[in-house]
C-alpha cells in the first residue's frame, strides 16, 4: 500500500454512483461547478464546512 489516502468514492448505492467526497458525501460536481462560477475554494471550502482543504485539492 503506498499510504495514499482515498478522497472521492464511487457508489451506486451513494447518490446514485455520483463521485462524492469520502465522508461528508458532497458531490465531486459542486466543487467543479463553484470553480467554474468563478468562486473561490475557500468560497466552496466555506459553503460546504464538511469538506476539507485536503480532500478539495489545496494543501
Amino acid at each position: 500500500m503506498s499510504g495514499e489516502v482515498r478522497v472521492v468514492h464511487s457508489d451506486p448505492e451513494i447518490l446514485g454512483g455520483t463521485p462524492v467526497f469520502v465522508g461528508p458525501r458532497v458531490p465531486v460536481k459542486s466543487l467543479y461547478d463553484y470553480l467554474e462560477a468563478g468562486d473561490s475554494l475557500d468560497v466552496f471550502l466555506h459553503s460546504f464546512p464538511s469538506v476539507n482543504s485536503e480532500q478539495a485539492g489545496s494543501r
